[in-house]
C-alpha cells in the first residue's frame, strides 16, 4: 500500500514519495495531446491533468498496487476519501476505460460519454492510438469517437481491414482476401478494431498478418 499526498504527472499518472504510479484500468490523453473543441485545437491532455490535480488537492491518496508496467511504474487502484480516483477520472470524462487491461470502468465511460463530460465534449484520438501514431512518426488527427470507438472497434463504411489481437497480445491486421481474414472476428471488448487502410493500421502500431 502506498499512502501520501500525490503530485500529478498527467491524467493517469501520479507520484507519491518519489514512487511513480500509473492508475490501473484507465488511459488519459497525453500531456501534449490536442483534441478538437468546436473546430479549435484544445489542450485536452493538459486539461485532464489539471482536473486530476484540482480533484486531489493536498488530500491523502491511498494506492493499492496491482502490477508494474514496462516502465517499472507501480500500477494501482487509488482512492481519496474513500472514492476511487480511477473511476472518478473516467466518470468525469478525463480518461477512458483501458479495456486492454480492465473492464472495471466501462460503465463510468458510458456515463461520461452520454453526458458529454470532459473530453467527450470534443473530438479526439484515443490515447493509445495517439501514442501509436506518434511512435510511427504519423500525425494524430482528432476524429469523433462513437459509443463503440472507445474500444476502437467501430466499423466505418469502406473500412474493411480487421485489426485483431492474438493470444500473445500481438496487434495484427488482416486485409480482405488474406488467409485468415474470413475467420477473424473483431471483438470490441478486447480493443480490436477496423481500419480504412494499411497505412492507418501501421500508424496505429499494428503489423500485417503473415500470408
Amino acid at each position: 500500500m502506498v499512502v501520501g499526498v500525490a503530485s500529478v504527472i498527467d491524467g493517469d499518472t501520479i507520484e507519491i514519495h518519489g514512487q511513480r504510479i500509473r492508475l490501473h484500468g484507465i488511459d488519459a490523453p497525453e500531456a501534449s495531446q490536442l483534441c478538437d473543441l468546436d473546430g479549435k485545437p484544445w489542450r485536452c491532455g493538459q486539461a485532464s491533468a489539471n482536473a486530476l490535480a484540482e480533484y486531489l488537492g493536498r488530500r491523502t491518496v491511498t494506492c493499492d498496487p496491482r502490477d508494474r508496467d514496462r516502465y517499472r511504474r507501480l500500477v494501482a487502484a487509488c482512492s481519496v476519501a474513500g472514492t476511487s480516483i480511477n473511476a472518478w477520472m473516467v466518470r468525469e470524462g478525463w480518461a477512458v476505460a483501458y479495456r486492454r487491461y480492465s473492464q472495471d470502468f466501462v460503465g463510468d465511460e458510458a456515463a461520461a460519454r452520454d453526458a458529454k463530460r470532459g473530453i467527450w465534449r470534443s473530438t479526439f484520438v484515443l490515447p493509445w492510438e495517439w501514442r501509436g501514431q506518434r511512435r510511427a512518426g504519423g500525425v494524430a488527427v482528432a476524429h469523433p469517437v462513437s459509443s463503440a470507438a472507445s474500444s476502437s472497434a467501430s466499423h466505418r463504411s469502406g473500412c474493411d481491414i480487421k485489426g485483431n489481437i492474438n493470444s500473445k497480445g500481438e496487434r495484427i491486421y488482416h486485409v480482405p482476401g488474406g488467409r485468415s481474414y474470413g475467420n477473424t472476428v473483431i471483438d470490441p471488448a478486447r480493443g480490436e478494431r477496423w481500419f480504412c487502410s494499411e497505412a492507418e493500421a501501421q500508424a496505429a502500431g499494428w503489423r500485417p498478418a503473415k500470408q
